[in-house]
């Protein structure tokens, strides 16, 4: 059945889409909300999807001696920089391993295969540092993720799917295999170059563990590690918006940890449109084959 332009499934695939994409942003409306609602209204339970007397305590009390700035930079410095290193060596890497002409190629992707299925593990990697004195740097935090081997598998497939013509037409007028990296196989790759990239700096944004083992120096340390100290101690009692005589200036914990979720994501939220267009051509392109 055929309703205008649309089958009769078709509206039922986008009508259930459509509610699942609402079930999906119904919760971080929820978060933003609470953030920005009064603490009576958050101890009442009254927020729901849109903010109860308006209240911006909880973000001046995050933001009100500047760490969590500080801490946005140093965000911005591991994730910008990371994402930068991921991308050069995926493709450094993706590019030969397309090629069947590699001499022991089928060795080094069962090798790099291997440290996929058992990964060395944090201790090693810490103890391995420790020693080159790296502790406290942030290259202690880019060595342990320099690459991912799926992502790194991702940009192979991808590779291997171009027009083998190309290159060979560039061969023949005296390209080497730098010159057509760089001219002609990275302009193709573009689609999933950008959606390794917005991969590679989800990851690097939300990274938690990794900072919190290798950085112990608090001017060092990244808006997760930062934003979580800062909710284990919250006290509501000592949550105090300037007024300490009014009841309506305390500063719950659920409105604390609600702005710290929005301070995280929207960095993420404001890059992921510019990016969302090659997401998933690019994640599809370089999947179907390999």
């Amino acid at each position: 059945m055929k309703i205008g332009k649309l089958t009769l499934s078709g509206i039922v695939i986008n009508l259930m889409l459509g509610i699942l994409a609402c079930l999906m942003l119904l919760p971080f409306l929820n978060v933003i909300a609470v953030s920005f609602s009064s603490s009576q209204a958050i101890n009442a339970g009254k927020v729901l999807l849109w903010p109860v007397d308006l209240d911006w305590g909880a973000y001046r009390n995050l933001l009100k001696d500047g760490q969590v700035l500080h801490a946005m930079k140093n965000s911005v410095l591991i994730t910008v920089v990371g994402t930068a290193l991921n991308i050069l060596l995926t493709i450094i890497a993706a590019y030969p391993l397309s090629k069947t002409r590699l001499m022991g190629r089928k060795i080094i992707l069962g090798m790099i295969i291997f440290t996929l299925v058992f990964p060395g593990g944090i201790i090693p990697h810490y103890l391995w540092l420790k020693t080159m004195g790296l502790t406290n740097s942030y290259w202690s935090v880019w060595l342990y993720g320099f690459i991912s081997v799926y992502n790194l598998f991702v940009m192979k497939s991808f590779m291997e799917g171009l027009p083998e013509e190309v290159e060979e037409s560039a061969s023949m007028d005296g390209a080497n295999d730098l010159s057509i990296l760089t001219k002609i196989v990275i302009p193709l790759s573009m689609p999933v170059i950008a959606a390794l990239t917005l991969f590679y700096a989800v990851n690097w944004w939300n990274s938690y563990y990794t900072v919190l083992i290798f950085i112990t120096q608090s001017d060092k340390l990244s808006l997760t590690v930062k934003l979580y100290q800062m909710i284990e101690a919250v006290r509501p009692e000592l949550l105090q918006n300037g007024d300490t005589t009014a009841v309506n200036s305390l500063i719950t914990p659920e409105g604390i940890r609600a702005a710290t979720v929005v301070i995280a994501s929207l960095p993420i939220l404001i890059v992921y449109p510019f990016l969302q267009k090659y997401f998933a051509k690019g994640v599809l392109i370089g999947s179907v084959k390999g």
